[in-house]
């Protein structure tokens, strides 16, 4: 062996043990770090799962003021926040293609848009549903059923043209949703009026955009929605109640939504969608709502 060889072995050997070193070192950072994040989570937390990120948004009915005075202003500011997601619920005088400028500007994804039941039955279905699919949304939502068809027959109504109205969503690369208020969970002639949806819709063809606040309002469990009925609940309008029963920022009433959202995945669930109907400070409530939901653990 020349003194050359036996240099380069001993950069060699210099050189590796180094790398070796390194990456222990590394590695014992990266333990650290994780210890610590579990530190922080605490005891209680550890193994829990969380919202991704990707899946929290805001339902923009909730920013329905600052919307009609500034769309734009108002998306980049949820995007600040840390929204990824929006279901849109009035246009303020943009179209679909307007809008979904302003969304590809922010980084925000539209996921759906509610649209009026009328729509089915008046021969605008075909445009809502091309509409949709130009905000970039995967569902299409009904909002609420007309007042007239409060009934089991006109629910069993609904349900066929939601069928129907179902099978022209999926041909079009979308799903269907309905979305409850407190009339729809009440007992009419012997029968939950939700309940015949649920029923006699085709679960390929519809779905339900899962409003906890409402469905708990006549003191019922939303989670048992999950566990009943598996996989029909792709959408949650995550709403909170205060004690006195009003509207609250999530996370500030009584709504146990991590109770809740422990048979989320039984029940489909993609996106949580944060809704507050009559927010005093629309912003202040969307920072508050997002925090919340981006700590909770279940």
């Amino acid at each position: 062996m020349n003194g050359r060889d036996s240099g380069e072995r001993g950069l060699k050997r210099r050189a590796f043990l180094g790398a070796t070193l390194g990456a222990a070192a590394a590695a014992t950072l990266t333990a650290g770090a994780t210890a610590a994040h579990a530190e922080e989570l605490g005891d209680a937390d550890r193994g829990k799962r969380r919202i991704p990120p990707s899946a929290i948004g805001m339902h923009l009915y909730t920013m329905r003021t600052p919307l009609a005075q500034d769309f734009a202003g108002t998306l980049e500011k949820l995007a600040a926040i840390g929204y990824a997601t929006v279901g849109v619920s009035g246009r303020h005088g943009h179209d679909a293609a307007q809008i979904r400028r302003m969304l590809d500007a922010t980084g925000l994804k539209a996921v759906l848009e509610h649209v009026s039941f009328t729509t089915i039955t008046n021969g605008g279905w075909e445009q809502a549903l091309e509409d949709v699919r130009t905000l970039g949304g995967r569902w299409i939502v009904i909002p609420s059923l007309p007042g007239s068809m409060g009934t089991p027959a006109g629910y069993r109504e609904a349900a066929r043209l939601f069928n129907e109205a179902g099978l022209a969503a999926r041909r079009a690369g979308l799903k269907l949703l309905f979305h409850n208020h407190d009339a729809d969970h009440r007992t009419v002639e012997g029968e939950v009026l939700y309940d015949i949806l649920l029923k006699e819709t085709d679960p390929a063809l519809v779905g339900f955009e899962l409003d906890l606040y409402w469905a708990a309002k006549l003191g019922g469990n939303p989670a048992d929605y999950f566990t009943d009925h598996p996989r029909r609940f792709p959408a949650l309008h995550v709403k909170d109640m205060a004690p006195d029963g009003d509207f609250a920022d999530v996370g500030s009433g009584v709504l146990d939504f991590a109770a809740m959202f422990r048979s989320a995945r039984r029940g489909g669930v993609k996106q949580w969608l944060v809704e507050h109907d009559r927010p005093a400070d629309p912003f202040a409530s969307a920072r508050n709502s997002y925090d919340y939901l981006s700590k909770l653990r279940f």
